[in-house]
């Protein structure tokens, strides 16, 4: 009789967890019905016809240039600025020589330091402009020897040239001695 009893409180088990099952999936399967008929908006905007908007007539647009004109810069705040980028392609110049990098990079840094004393130049009065085409000359030079030089034997000598011409600029073209040159 044990045996018996012990399979109905079995079975009675076995029908309550058939009933918590029952229930379970009964309460997910509402709450997934639920969500999906409360709906998310976007996926309802997303398949709603939208009425077709007419075509406005495009109209070309004109663009003006117009030049900026940024903050004035003094003539003596200009030669300093040009004197310090034609003094930094300098040193970038003797470096690149010191540590025998690329051609390119040293034709490049004299590139520089040239376009930046004709900037100078056009700063100066005429005695001025006259003193400076001489180093400009001498920096087109050893621009040219650079150029030349395809397989850095020269590299001694340019080197030297370049220490030269920086010293010289230094020595004669410092703001201090020629700012009573300036235009």
């Amino acid at each position: 009789m044990i045996q018996k009893s012990e399979v109905r409180s079995q079975k009675s088990e076995l029908r309550r967890l058939k009933s918590v099952i029952k229930d379970v999936c009964l309460l997910s399967s509402v709450f997934c019905l639920l969500s999906s008929l409360i709906g998310c908006d976007a996926f309802v905007r997303k398949f709603t016809r939208k009425p077709k908007k007419e075509e406005l007539p495009q109209e070309e647009m004109v663009l003006a240039p117009e030049e900026y004109k940024g903050p004035q810069i003094t003539k003596e705040e200009l030669y300093r600025q040009y004197f310090l980028f034609w003094k930094s392609w300098m040193l970038e110049l003797i470096e690149s020589l010191l540590q025998n990098k690329s051609l390119k990079k040293q034709v490049d840094c004299a590139q520089e330091a040239l376009k930046n004393l004709i900037s100078l130049k056009e700063l100066l009065n005429e005695e001025a402009q006259k003193k400076l085409d001489v180093y400009i000359t001498q920096l087109e030079d050893l621009k040219t020897q650079i150029t030349k030089d395809l397989y850095g034997s020269d590299v001694a000598s340019n080197l030297r040239r370049a220490e030269r011409i920086k010293m010289n600029i230094l020595k004669d073209f410092s703001y201090a001695k020629i700012k009573n040159f300036l235009k």
